[in-house]
């Protein structure tokens, strides 16, 4: 696994230990990020489910000011840092070991807003739906922000959502990949 592009183009990075963490192929992940930007010129990005860092990294590598990089496990928190590490711009980072559920509710208490949502949750444990409420709920979205979300095949999405304009919606072998943006 990698950075595809961008200002940390070709690092490679560690991968969590164990069978806990699915990372993104570098495959869906580029075509992701050529959904989205592929470049952006500047923002907050915040990665839910980091796992080992690599969307939020990629998200700075591509021109965003900072990630906020969101994880439960330890050994995901581990990796995350040596990854954040290998950019050798740790202050373009915020590492946070805390539950997702937390974290968003911490935002919103904060009156935090973001750019650029990130969600990669483990396929099992998907509350995509309910999270994607909470964003708009909690005024998580800065103006036009936009949210990625990659998901298992199993998940079925409603032709529309409250408080997003679906953008794009892509299937994959194993995943699949929805691009919202916030309705003004």
């Amino acid at each position: 696994m990698r950075v595809i592009s961008g200002e940390f183009r070709g690092r490679r990075l560690a991968m969590v230990p164990g069978n806990g963490t699915r990372p993104t192929a570098d495959k869906i992940k580029e075509s992701m990020f050529n959904m989205i930007g592929p470049y952006f010129d500047g923002g907050q990005a915040l990665d839910l489910y980091a796992g080992t860092g690599g969307l939020g990294i990629e998200a700075v590598s591509r021109g965003m000011d900072h990630a906020t990089l969101v994880d439960s496990a330890y050994a995901a928190i581990k990796t995350i840092r040596e990854n954040v590490g290998l950019t050798k711009s740790e202050d373009k980072f915020t590492v946070l070991k805390q539950p997702v559920e937390r974290a968003i509710s911490n935002f919103a208490a904060s009156q935090q807003q973001f750019d650029l949502i990130l969600m990669d949750p483990p396929y099992a444990k998907q509350k995509v739906l309910a999270q994607l409420a909470e964003f708009i709920n909690g005024d998580l979205l800065a103006p036009g922000a936009t949210v990625l979300v990659e998901t298992g095949t199993d998940v079925d999405y409603p032709e529309t959502i409250p408080g997003y304009q679906i953008v794009r919606h892509q299937t994959y072998s194993v995943a699949q990949v929805m691009i919202l943006r916030k309705e003004d």
